[in-house]
């Protein structure tokens, strides 16, 4: 039943075998399967070395301690898992008769580790857990967009989708973080009476859990077993220019100029999707884009970076498809029709999982891109939504099946990492839609997609960053003024567009980008000309009032880049967050887990409270305790532990200073 194999703690009953073992300080990783044999792979865990556990066997349970944690099993299987106080943390949720001497035996027969067997040799997994306190509050597991910043009681998927990422790293206000280190394709539930994590397809149930007295031990913890962002370029560090799309090498050109001309900061400017002949082409078109050399090095003598967008779909007239399909470099399906997006042309996606296919794209890019001087990626397209409705076809189009579906996004940053890498080039970004538990150590800067150009979208996005930051992605960001829409001569809209550029300042990444209304018309009739622009999209493009409150936050910015830095060194070797919840910053002032969704610190020295509503003329903000408060605009100091009223302006974002 129970034996202790290394520092491992094993049980064994019926066709059930399950590992607990320490990883890390003060954390044990689970693991079960019903397979015959433990699956090898640590997905987002790296392997370190840990402390000895302390493991107790007895007749009826047995323990394993591992500093501030201990989990106990029942000799019929059932975990509890403890803090260094006693005090319970997780308890997994079994209601059979087994056991009849245990408080919670029941007739309903709900098993805690299910495992469903599926065709082909997996099992549908589903762990449940008792909500061991109905007013605990979760928070974490990636970008959702809802306007939600504590997540007890929510239903969340576990895949990816446009402006969705799923990182499954759990923090709980009851002193615990979870990594559900399971990359399939499944759902999770925080419920009040039960908690659930699903996998659809799966060999096994694979968990990691740490204890920590408070949420920035957590997560140091949590980073140091999952890795840490590289140190952010001098380039991450102020205003990047973007549009859907440039779409000319002479467009590109003038804008950037035009910025210069103005005195205006600016460290990037993005050449977005369908620069490129066809779609796996991995190269400028020669008609619209005819000297890429000379564009960058022109750039650089602005002080300006440019960044080239790569997507990851081969179209099947494209000059690399059939190569790439006899080398087997593409995802594949059951039957029928091979085509994974049908836009701009039928196309597949290539295979991130493959290694063979992660570098044969990164020669390409290296040829056409990094070799021209291009050092900043945008990896788009990398979350496979496009057939989540086809279950059975889904996990083939994967490359695999659905126990990988969310590794997809990580293993295609990794494919420009590793490339880089090899180039020698420490500092990395590589701006991605989507991200997985681990994406962070191959220099994913995410952002939140193709989201709604209005208030209610803003909203979800600052507890989508939020959320992120906890879930141990610290570099994120998001279109500034939303994607989809917004007429830059409409008064409403540059109401909203203000006040997203003021929060933007203030965020990891600031970036504007957006597909602004009217549209422009078609410009030529080759290449990617058929996919049209949006309107301009510039700091200029809104009218004189916005162009002087966006110079304004410009600088502020630019006065923030030594802090910034700072910030990301910190992201770098420790993982914390850039962005950060209040209870993140002040874990002992109960008001800051109670009032923590609508502002938050930009690292430890600035309180930022986004004005989140149309119209707004004034805005409560809680001032934590413990210090004085500085505000930014005026100079007012403030005594902590306390909600004030501030006046809005459109001119000004509430931020105060902490003394």
């Amino acid at each position: 039943m129970f034996r202790v194999d290394n520092d491992k703690l094993v049980f064994h009953y019926d066709a059930e075998e399950l590992w607990i073992e320490p990883w890390g300080d003060n954390a044990l990783r689970i693991r079960a399967t019903k397979n015959h044999s433990m699956p090898k792979e640590n997905w987002s865990l790296l392997q370190i070395d840990s402390r000895k556990a302390q493991i107790v066997l007895e007749e009826e349970y047995a323990t394993i301690t591992n500093g501030k944690i201990k989990a106990v099993i029942s000799h019929l299987g059932k975990i509890m898992v403890y803090n260094q106080k006693g005090e319970l943390l997780l308890e997994e949720y079994s209601r059979n008769r087994r056991d009849i001497l245990d408080p919670k035996c029941s007739a309903l027969e709900v098993e805690a580790r299910e495992f469903k067997p599926i065709t082909g040799g997996d099992y549908q997994l589903t762990w449940r857990l008792e909500s061991v306190r109905p007013d605990e509050k979760i928070y974490g597991m990636g970008q959702y967009q809802q306007p939600y910043l504590d997540l007890k009681g929510m239903d969340l998927e576990l895949a990816h989708r446009n402006s969705q990422a799923s990182v499954p790293f759990a923090l709980s206000s009851l002193g615990y973080g979870l990594l559900w280190n399971n990359p399939s394709v499944g759902r999770v539930v925080f419920g009040k009476n039960i908690m659930s994590y699903e996998a659809s397809s799966t060999e096994a149930l694979d968990c990691w859990i740490v204890a920590g007295d408070s949420p920035a031990e957590i997560e140091q913890a949590y980073a140091k077993v999952t890795g840490t962002v590289p140190m952010m370029p001098e380039y991450g560090l102020g205003f990047w220019q973007c549009k859907l799309r440039y779409q000319t090498q002479e467009e590109l050109l003038e804008v950037a100029r035009e910025y210069k001309r103005r005195g205006l900061s600016i460290d990037v400017i993005v050449v977005d999707f369908f620069h490129w002949p066809k779609q796996g082409e991995w190269k400028f078109d020669p008609v619209y884009w005819p000297d890429p050399e000379a564009m960058v090095k022109e750039l650089k003598q602005m002080g300006i970076e440019l960044m080239v967008s790569i997507w990851p779909t081969v179209d099947k007239t494209g000059e690399n498809y059939e190569e790439m399909l006899e080398k087997g470099y593409l995802i594949r399906t059951e039957k029928g029709f091979r085509v994974g997006l049908d836009f701009q042309g039928a196309t597949i996606h290539f295979d991130a999982t493959n290694p063979e296919a992660r570098e044969y794209v990164w020669e390409k890019a290296k040829k056409h891109y990094y070799d021209k001087g291009i050092r900043i990626f945008w990896l788009d397209e990398a979350e496979p939504e496009y057939t989540v409705y086809d279950f059975d076809n889904y996990r083939y189009y994967l490359g695999s099946n659905l126990h990988i579906g969310n590794l997809y996004p990580r293993e295609y940053a990794r494919a420009f990492y590793e490339g880089m890498q090899r180039e020698g080039q420490g500092n990395i970004v590589n701006l991605v839609r989507c991200a997985w538990a681990g994406s962070q150590k191959y220099g994913a800067l995410v952002w939140s997609g193709d989201i709604a150009s209005s208030f209610e979208s803003m909203r979800n996005q600052l507890m989508a960053g939020l959320n992120m930051g906890i879930a141990g992605i610290p570099w994120w960001t998001t279109d500034i003024g939303g994607f989809h829409g917004g007429d830059p001569n409409d008064e409403k809209f540059r109401e909203l567009f203000v006040r997203w550029f003021q929060w933007g300042t203030f965020c990891p990444v600031m970036r504007l980008h957006g597909d602004r209304e009217p549209r422009q018309p078609q410009y030529g009739t080759s290449g990617g000309a058929s996919c049209c622009s949006g309107a301009d999209n510039e700091v200029w493009s809104y009218g004189e009032q916005v162009y002087d409150i966006c110079v304004k936050y410009m600088n502020i910015r630019e006065k923030l880049r030594d802090y910034t830095r700072k910030l990301m060194k910190e992201a770098h070797e420790i993982g914390t967050p850039v962005m950060r919840t209040m209870f993140y910053q002040f874990p002992d002032d109960e008001k800051c887990w109670e009032l923590s969704d609508d502002e938050y610190m930009y690292g430890d020295r600035y309180l930022v409270a986004p004005v989140l509503y149309a119209g707004a003329k004034e805005r409560e903000v809680y001032l934590p305790k413990g210090c004085s408060w500085r505000m930014l605009e005026s100079g007012s100091v403030f005594e902590g532990g306390t909600i004030i009223k501030v006046a809005l302006t459109l001119e000004s974002m509430p931020v105060f200073e902490r003394l």
